[in-house]
């Protein structure tokens, strides 16, 4: 029965060899596709809402705690230029995040078998929406409660204008930061799918991981507990969802004999 199954998996994929020289070609081409995908949203957020428009968004949260007529202030020469075209860059790659993973799906999929493909696909689809849950979780509400408490320790003599280069790169760390740490539950049900740790095993590492998760925001966020619970309080929560959603995958997402194999026993 096992000589059965491992035929038919090794008939699944025969005669889809490739030279070594194709796969550069079609790797070529995933990148071209990639840069063709970066470039068609680069130029429609030219066109709207533009790179003044990109700049008001994201400045909306430290703005809301300035005042009224306070504005952010360009220190550098060309940060006039540099930062919106930085930020439009960055929104670009936010906007074409499901095309890139769609062409880096496209080019492992010819070497994977069915029930591989049955897997993969969902969880590059469930990884996009976290990063894009992560990203919007600080931007609508952790920069708004972080800039707050900042706001309460600046003294009445110092007028707080922030430079728009030091803005940008400090929220842009924040995005990709909470984008990965919101990866938690795709890493957990990956961990379980390949045997390199258990249900159980991950439900006794509970208390530890709590300990972990505020190690890691203590390092990827600003010194200020706002931002760092903010970052500890949702990792907590989506190792949870990744306890509860690794027993389904692994279920879901076995190759035939092991399902057979599972029946059996």
């Amino acid at each position: 029965m096992a000589d059965s199954t491992d035929k038919n998996k090794e008939d699944e994929l025969a005669g889809t060899e490739q030279p070594f020289v194709q796969h550069l070609m079609e790797l070529r081409d995933r990148l071209l596709y990639c840069i063709y995908g970066l470039a068609v949203a680069g130029v429609l957020l030219a066109i709207w809402p533009g790179p003044s428009g990109l700049i008001d968004l994201i400045a909306v949260p430290i703005r809301a705690h300035m005042p009224h007529d306070a504005k952010l202030i360009a220190i550098g020469v060309f940060s006039p230029f540099f930062v919106p075209l930085k930020v439009l860059l960055m929104t670009a790659v936010l906007l074409a995040l499901p095309w890139l993973m769609y062409q880096c799906w496209m080019f492992v999929a010819p070497g994977l078998y069915s029930h591989e493909k049955r897997f993969a696909l969902p969880l590059i689809i469930f990884g996009s929406l976290l990063a894009y849950a992560g990203i919007a979780f600080v931007q609508f509400f952790v920069l708004d409660k972080m800039f707050g408490f900042i706001q309460k320790f600046t003294p009445a003599a110092v007028a707080a204008t922030p430079d728009i280069a030091s803005y940008v790169e400090a929220i842009l760390s924040l995005y990709i930061a909470f984008g990965v740490a919101f990866q938690v539950p795709i890493v957990v049900m990956l961990l379980v799918r390949f045997e390199m740790v258990t249900v159980e095993k991950l439900r006794s590492f509970r208390g530890y991981f709590i300990v972990v998760a505020f190690v890691v925001a203590a390092v990827l966020t600003p010194p200020d507990v706002v931002s760092q619970l903010a970052l500890a309080i949702p990792m907590c929560l989506l190792y949870e969802v990744g306890i509860i959603g690794a027993r389904y995958f692994n279920k879901y997402s076995k190759a035939p004999e092991e399902s057979a194999d599972s029946a059996q026993s």
